[in-house]
């Protein structure tokens, strides 16, 4: 089983160095410490066990060294930066293996895209060395490049030519929408194995500078100074420590404090139900900070995020999620209210940013989200976003003596604090940007609406009765099992971001439809294909035909 928690004190492949204002992350791979057998890591390639680490490094930037302005990434093996996703590992995985592992690449890339921000740390790459591939790619999501100037290390996208595939974590996209590379020369750029370096490397915009050796770690720390110079992160704040999750996995799923996964592997489906927090939540600033790591809202985002990763990686049969809340809906609002008043605080700040970057994870997940809105539920503002997230809302109607009706609540929370990956609200993106829809529910923040009060102003989908209840959800999950799995998949992402595209929905979008068939097309995969027979001195054999 693989699992997502890390500390640095045990990291195999990143060395964390802070001084002052400006955080050190040297990728350094341990050849020999592979997250699972078969394949070694030479020449600074990564399999998912590094951009583990990575990950957790950046969360660690983020809550515990507030005073951390700016990031440089470099490497600490000689004239090579990062060779990128590791070939042989690519080539002994299963297909699923590869898009999930791309996945949790990219939006461990987005996230520091993110931080740049809206939490305004910026991230430079020092490329020291050779930089091909997934290098290059996370040197793209840094705000700057650096290239080492030593008439040898380039920079390159080698995987059309070399691997019969793409740069599949966000290359392309980042190349013309994030750095305006100018398409022609892109396109020379991502069929030339050997790359660029050097001034052409900077005159075409793959880099921002170009430096010789003897003046490189000077010129870089001094511009990541620089960048720090001008943040709005504070110079003075203790951190926050991130104390490992509580976590039980058993026979039935994942258990939490607040999340709660039960898996139904008969029928393919699982259950994760959210727990609002209790009477006794944190909502002044000083209580906020003191609570640190068991604030509700990081608590609970944390470990959505840990659940949501795990039910990817381990449970890939699991089709459909059942979205479920618990709890007082007071005790939501008042939360809410606590992060709008303290949004300009760094710790809440990244707080909003962590349950911002979990919800956009949902939201690219390829499974069928269903929010079930019953007794006892409590999807009301954070929560809320749970089920605008989902593909469909039901809402049980029923009367007052006949048990206890569910509400839900929106607050100001929805109307921008978690912007999904094109961008918008997901109030939004729901009534494509109509003003006068999302102005009158701004209006009907905090009061709680019954299931006709939410049926009529389109904040659900079906709202059956207690009779109807279990048989239609009965009938939801039957239908949705007999669905294909790859066409649901296509279904869903092109759904839950109409409109106008942003760099981050086109590489999802990607990794969805066209990264995904071609890991399953012969010219990269097949016993003749490009990825199979990469290191082996055989040339791949390509079906010409086009598609």
């Amino acid at each position: 089983m693989i699992t997502f928690d890390r500390h640095p004190d045990n990291y195999r492949h990143w060395n964390l160095s802070v001084d002052g204002a400006v955080a050190m992350l040297t990728l350094s791979v341990d050849e020999d410490a592979g997250i699972v057998p078969g394949y070694q890591l030479k020449l600074n390639s990564y399999d998912l066990g590094v951009d583990i680490e990575l990950n957790d490094a950046l969360q660690r930037i983020r809550f515990e060294h507030p005073t951390v302005r700016s990031v440089i990434i470099t490497s600490g093996i000689d004239k090579m930066f990062c060779a990128g996703a590791n070939i042989y590992m690519l080539g002994t995985s299963s297909h699923g293996w590869k898009v999930n592992f791309c996945k949790f690449t990219n939006e461990t890339r987005n996230g520091m895209e993110d931080s740049s921000r809206h939490s305004d740390i910026k991230f430079i790459a020092a490329c020291n060395g050779t930089t091909a591939g997934g290098g290059y790619e996370l040197a793209l999501a840094c705000d700057e490049i650096f290239l080492i100037d030593d008439r040898s290390s380039t920079v390159s996208l080698p995987e059309v030519p070399l691997l019969g595939v793409l740069p599949g974590t966000g290359g392309l996209t980042r190349l013309t929408d994030k750095r305006k590379v100018r398409h022609d020369l892109a396109d020379v750029f991502c069929t030339n194995p050997d790359g660029v370096r050097g001034w052409r490397a900077k005159e075409w915009g793959l880099v921002d500078e170009v430096v010789p050796r003897n003046s490189f770690d000077e010129k870089v720390l001094a511009r990541a100074e620089e960048l720090a110079a001008k943040s709005m992160r504070p110079t003075n704040a203790s951190g926050v420590s991130l104390s490992p999750l509580d976590r039980n996995i058993d026979t039935v799923g994942y258990h939490y404090r607040y999340v709660d996964v039960t898996i139904n592997e008969t029928e393919d489906y699982a259950t994760l139900t959210v727990a609002a927090p209790g009477d006794d939540m944190e909502v002044s600033l000083q209580d906020i900070h003191k609570a640190g790591a068991d604030w509700w809202p990081l608590a609970m985002a944390r470990e959505l995020d840990d659940a949501i990763l795990m039910l990817r990686t381990n449970n890939e049969e699991i089709g459909t999620l059942l979205l479920k809340t618990s709890g007082a809906i007071d005790n939501v609002l008042k939360v809410d209210a606590a992060l709008a008043e303290h949004e300009d605080d760094w710790f809440v700040r990244e707080v909003i940013g962590m349950l911002r970057r979990t919800l956009s994870r949902l939201d690219v997940s390829s499974r069928s989200l269903f929010a079930l809105i019953e007794e006892g539920s409590c999807f009301a503002g954070t929560l809320y976003e749970l089920a605008l997230a989902a593909d469909r809302i039901y809402m049980l109607d029923i009367a007052e003596e006949e048990g206890s009706p569910p509400h839900i609540a929106l607050s100001m929370q929805n109307f921008g604090a978690y912007e999904a990956a094109n961008g918008k609200s997901r109030l939004a993106q729901r009534f494509y940007d109509d003003d006068a829809v999302l102005d009158t529910l701004k209006e009907q923040t905090g009061i709680k609406l019954d299931a006709a009060e939410a049926e009529e102003k389109g904040l659900v989908t079906f709202i059956p009765d207690d009779i109807d209840w279990e048989e239609e959800i009965r009938l939801l999950i039957e239908e949705r099992s007999s669905l294909s799995p790859d066409a649901l998949t296509g279904l869903e992402a092109n759904l839950r971001f109409g409109g106008s595209e942003t760099p981050s929905t086109k590489i999802f979008g990607r990794l969805s439809a066209w990264q995904n068939w071609i890991f399953n097309r012969p010219n990269a995969v097949g016993e003749k294909g490009a990825l199979k027979l990469f290191g082996s001195g055989t040339k791949a054999e390509f079906d010409k035909r086009r598609v």
